[in-house]
């Protein structure tokens, strides 16, 4: 029990106690962005269910990648707070209550939207990709895949879990995430699981760039440190 309780104080310690704290002094508070797109999610579940409803939602929302590229581009940021017609609303609600909630605690606003978009346009982008690429190979799609309907939050899920993972160093719950997704793939081979790995793609390589430029800055800092030059302000 010790050796259980050690790894989960180094595994999720630091990202306990930062919720916590949070949570404690702000509570609700500590999430606004989060509890608006709780809301806007539900809001489009509750129009596109209706007859007059489903239309607008379709022409703000929908992303498919038989669209034009500009078409999906407009409408890919309120597509990640459409529900996939496919899967209960419930589902999407708790990803981004949950997820969403803990990166903007843990990320802030800002760099929780950017994370979320950038998997998100990742898993878009792959889609023209794979299609284009065929069924043959791995990483292709099926011609058919261009009509499915290419909404909901999961991809962005996917890469801000990844994202607060590598902030706190949680290496075994982000091997975890990655493992998964591709457990996914290889049981249920479709458009959503391979669009989660192309956004674990993304959100990897956003960390490999995010660790260079620390590096960076790290070694300027020494650099001005030993030769006596005044501190580098960013």
């Amino acid at each position: 029990m010790n050796t259980v309780s050690a790894f989960a104080r180094r595994e999720w310690g630091p990202l306990y106690a930062t919720l916590r704290e949070a949570l404690v002094t702000k509570k609700w508070r500590a999430v606004p962005m989060t509890l608006g797109a709780v809301c806007l999610t539900a809001l489009f579940q509750l129009v596109q269910n209706r007859s007059w409803g489903f239309g607008p939602v379709h022409d703000i929302g929908f992303v498919k990648a038989e669209d034009p590229l500009w078409v999906a581009l407009l409408r890919t940021p309120l597509s990640l707070f459409v529900p996939a017609l496919d899967l209960p609303v419930w589902g999407a609600l708790a990803q981004v209550l949950l997820v969403f909630g803990i990166a903007e605690i843990c990320l802030g606003r800002r760099r929780t939207l950017v994370i979320a978009y950038v998997s998100t346009l990742a898993g878009t982008t792959y889609a023209r990709i794979g299609i284009a690429l065929g069924p043959d190979g791995f990483f292709g799609l099926p011609a058919s895949d261009a009509q499915v309907v290419d909404t909901g939050p999961s991809a962005a899920v996917v890469g801000l879990a990844l994202f607060v993972c590598r902030r706190y160093r949680a290496w075994l719950t982000a091997a975890l995430v990655i493992v998964s997704m591709v457990v996914e793939v290889l049981v249920k081979n479709n458009l959503a699981g391979k669009e989660h790995l192309a956004a674990i793609a993304a959100v990897l390589l956003v960390c490999a760039l995010s660790e260079v430029r620390q590096r960076r800055m790290r070694q300027r800092l020494r650099t001005g440190s030993r030769s006596g030059a005044p501190p580098i302000r960013s």
